[in-house]
């Protein structure tokens, strides 16, 4: 009888959590966690394709070293940034880290203009390869991104929805961030590369993304 009742409870209990959301914050938020790590993940991608990048530039266009060591500086500073679990939680933590990848997207765009100037450069079957690899993770960062955003939407929803807020205040399940839709046009744009030999080069600017907000 005793064993009857303890199962009882038992199964009364997990209808009790399984009603009141908890474990649907509980896998929204593991999605939400995976698809940010396939974000760093396609970033770190990004940040191991420049040093190659650089040096077959290098090669051909020692003069631009100004230009070069952005893009070296750009990218140190992308990856100096701790990337703990607690990042999505951290609005401040969150911005620096995304102002770092926008400004090293801005730093390979205007390394790349400056192939422009250099046609055996373009011609080089290492140089192609890689701008082609660059662009294919440009791409793959924006889907990344894109998952991500969709992936913190929908948590986000069930944390503010009545009556799983009840559950998400008990349990500390909180708002996590996500980017805004100027950070967004800031960073998801791939590296321009025209071949127009009559469009100057420029020099990679920093960009400052804004802080990003909670949906």
């Amino acid at each position: 009888m005793r064993k009857l009742v303890m199962t009882f409870i038992a199964v009364a209990a997990s209808i009790g959590v399984s009603g009141c959301g908890y474990n649907k914050l509980q896998g929204q938020d593991e999605s939400v966690k995976a698809a940010w790590s396939e974000v760093v993940n396609q970033y770190q991608r990004r940040a191991d394709l420049i040093p190659n990048l650089v040096a077959t530039v290098k090669g051909y266009a020692a003069q631009e070293e100004r230009v070069l060591v952005q893009v070296t500086e750009a990218r140190a500073k992308a990856n100096s940034i701790q990337l703990t679990p607690e990042l999505i939680n951290d609005a401040a933590a969150f911005a620096k880290y995304q102002a770092a990848q926008g400004e090293l997207t801005r730093a390979i765009s205007g390394l790349l203009r400056v192939v422009e100037n250099y046609p055996d450069l373009k011609s080089n079957a290492n140089f192609r390869d890689l701008q082609v690899q660059l662009e294919g993770t440009e791409n793959r960062i924006t889907v990344a991104r894109n998952r991500y955003i969709e992936s913190v939407r929908d948590y986000n929803v069930t944390v503010r929805e009545f009556p799983t807020n009840l559950t998400a205040k008990m349990f500390d399940f909180e708002l996590k961030q996500n980017f805004t839709v100027e950070n967004e046009a800031q960073i998801a744009t791939p590296p321009a590369v025209s071949f127009d030999p009559s469009t100057p080069a420029q020099d990679a600017k920093p960009v400052e993304a804004p802080a990003p907000a909670a949906n």
